[in-house]
């Protein structure tokens, strides 16, 4: 059964650690991902972009996959299926109705009382879902999934607004990108540990491929406790898709099978990665 992700955030908000979200993006995607948070004992929540449930044929396609996979690999940790950037209202109303027990709706463009209304809807449907919802303030930098933005920091007044709606969690941008870094990131450390105080809610790092490990453990200590992880993973199959046509299994026997050239080096590396990530943000055995 799918979980919302407010016990799991608040525990590793008092914990000190940090719950992976993993975006997916077809059924190997959700199996790797499913797989290795069972094997280290770690909650998880999949993340899915608006462009990955159009590409994955919808809501409810998703929501049976993966409560399918749940079943027949016998996963027990808590596992969270999330919509990530939700643009809209009606796509987060869609979300939930089908079955997803976390919606983030991203209202991070719009003028801050708007981004409340509207954030507000959202949470009053998700309540009666038993649905958690988070909301961005600020924006993330970089390119994803057609969401694009510059880096704009959220203000302690914006984050302080957008609570009162009764939010599970906060993606306040403090300085991280979508996609690659240019250079070194600089995150606001400072204003991750005023704003977690101030809001007392866990906190939501987007962009979370390619920063620093150092970076990562300090933003876990001011209060993130949800680490979005996109790139690092398409990265490691697409590296496993290309080793595999470079040795040219794909030429040798029935190795044009779709399933061996997904299930091999991409899905071994997609589970590597994973697990660098689960032992990273010290989420293992803390299901």
């Amino acid at each position: 059964m799918l979980s919302n992700a407010k016990k799991i955030l608040n525990d590793a908000k008092k914990g000190k650690y940090a719950v992976g979200q993993y975006n997916i993006n077809n059924l190997e995607w959700a199996k790797a991902v499913l797989e290795v948070s069972q094997e280290k004992k770690a909650p998880v929540i999949l993340g899915t972009s608006e462009g990955a449930v159009k590409y994955m044929g919808g809501f409810n396609a998703i929501v049976g996959m993966v409560e399918g996979l749940m079943k027949d690999l016998k996963i027990t940790v808590p596992v969270v299926l999330h919509l990530d950037h939700g643009q809209s209202v009606e796509n987060c109303k869609k979300a939930m109705d089908a079955g997803y027990k976390s919606v983030m709706f991203d209202g991070s463009e719009l003028e801050i009382n708007e981004n409340v209304k509207r954030t507000q809807e959202v949470v009053n449907y998700a309540n009666k879902h038993n649905a958690s919802v988070e909301a961005e303030v600020g924006t993330v930098g970089g390119t994803e999934d057609g969401i694009v933005g510059g880096i704009n920091y959220a203000s302690l007044e914006e984050c302080e607004r957008i609570t009162t709606t009764g939010i599970t969690m906060l993606a306040a941008s403090l300085g991280s990108v979508h996609g690659h870094y240019q250079g070194t990131p600089k995150l606001g450390f400072k204003e991750m540990s005023k704003y977690a105080k101030a809001t007392n809610l866990p906190l939501v790092l987007h962009g979370g491929s390619g920063i620093p490990n150092d970076q990562i453990k300090k933003a876990i200590g001011c209060g993130e406790a949800k680490i979005n992880v996109n790139t690092e993973i398409q990265e490691a199959f697409a590296k496993g898709i290309r080793k595999y046509i470079e040795e040219k299994l794909d030429q040798k026997g029935t190795g044009y099978d779709p399933r061996k050239i997904i299930g091999t080096y991409a899905y071994k590396y997609m589970k590597e990665t994973v697990s660098e990530k689960i032992k990273l943000f010290g989420t293992a055995n803390k299901a």
